[in-house]
């Protein structure tokens, strides 16, 4: 079974020995909504990466592990996640097929004691009876868990925006005037540079790892992204939570690496689809996309080491809005139907 590709993605490619076969998204998609697979039947896969918003979670700056435990990072979209090469925010795994067990064994995220607990709790489960045999020709495994899941995911693809109709498929009427103004402005405002646009097709992501400021200013306890809310005429505040949040550190990219020049550089985030996977950056610091905007506008932070990219831009409002159109028009086309196909099966539970 070949994986259709929308317009504006590249051609894709998977593993030798787990091409995609509708058996084996099937059995992904299966497990990928499972509450069974964490500790105390309780959190799936999906509850984190909730279809209808986007793969991720729009309510949260963070997820909520299992037994309300705290995870630091925000959850990342997996549509179109099979094109990534690095995966987490700080890169630390490199394939689909290796990168589920880590939010199955974290102690804050599914908290499974071990592997063998999972795969016994698969093997009990009298509904996946045989499932693993059509897919993969052998009885539950560690190799055939990750497989199945990293199939499903790379079935999450999501593009043929109005930009991608515009710009691959020769549509001059796809793009209102604001988003080609916006797509201008990206362009000589150098984003192009991190969010990468190619002749054939377009990622709008380098596959690297770049210091925004934004963990800088998290360590050192700086405010980011906080709207003020006028009281009354020349009174502003900015509203916070009414509860801590738990102290903890984030290091970025230098705790997959432990090299010092990799402290606060995260993994370039895809630009596709960003209209509906607030909140943004890797702390889930900036609520919405002009808040984003904004923060570039400034120039970050300043922190000492922030990419020397990222500098002060002398945009207006109305070219500030005309980005926001850009963004907008990067959505793409058909997640009504990945919406149907991830609820098409029953969410497996305790009984």
């Amino acid at each position: 079974m070949a994986t259709s590709v929308p317009l504006g993605l590249p051609a894709l490619a998977a593993p030798e020995d787990n091409l995609p076969t509708e058996a084996r998204i099937s059995l992904g998609r299966k497990l990928f909504f499972d509450r069974r697979l964490s500790f105390n039947g309780t959190l799936s896969c999906g509850m984190c990466h909730v279809p209808e918003q986007a793969f991720t979670q729009n309510e949260l700056r963070t997820p909520v592990g299992i037994e309300g435990r705290f995870v630091k990072r925000n959850a990342p979209s997996l549509l179109n996640v099979a094109y990534r090469s690095r995966l987490f925010h700080d890169g630390r795994e490199s394939t689909l097929e290796h990168q589920v067990w880590q939010p199955l064994l974290k102690s804050n995220e599914m908290a499974n004691p071990s592997i063998g607990y999972v795969l016994d709790t698969i093997r009990s489960a009298a509904d996946y009876d045989g499932l693993f045999e059509i897919a993969y020709g052998s009885a539950v495994s560690m190799e055939a868990v990750g497989m199945a899941l990293a199939s499903y995911q790379r079935s999450l693809l999501l593009a043929d925006s109005a930009f991608d109709r515009w710009r691959y498929g020769g549509d001059d009427n796809a793009l209102d005037p604001a988003a080609r103004r916006g797509w201008t402005l990206f362009q000589a405002s150098g984003c192009r540079a991190c969010h990468r646009v190619d002749e054939g097709s377009a990622l709008f992501a380098d596959g690297q790892f770049h210091d925004t400021g934004i963990g800088y200013a998290r360590t050192m306890g700086l405010e980011i992204g906080k709207q003020k809310v006028m009281l009354a005429p020349g009174l502003e505040m900015a509203p916070g939570p009414g509860f801590d949040t738990p102290t903890f550190s984030d290091l970025g990219r230098y705790e997959a690496t432990g090299r010092s020049e990799d402290r606060w550089r995260y993994l370039t985030p895809s630009l596709r689809n960003v209209a509906l996977t607030s909140p943004y950056m890797h702390d889930g610091s900036l609520p919405d996309l002009r808040a984003v905007i904004d923060y570039y506008r400034r120039g970050g932070v300043g922190s000492p080491h922030q990419d020397p990219r990222i500098r002060p831009l002398s945009l207006s409002d109305e070219d500030v809005k005309a980005l926001e159109a850009f963004l907008r028009s990067l959505t793409g086309n058909g997640l009504e139907t990945l919406l149907r196909d991830a609820r098409s099966v029953p969410i497996g539970d305790k009984h």
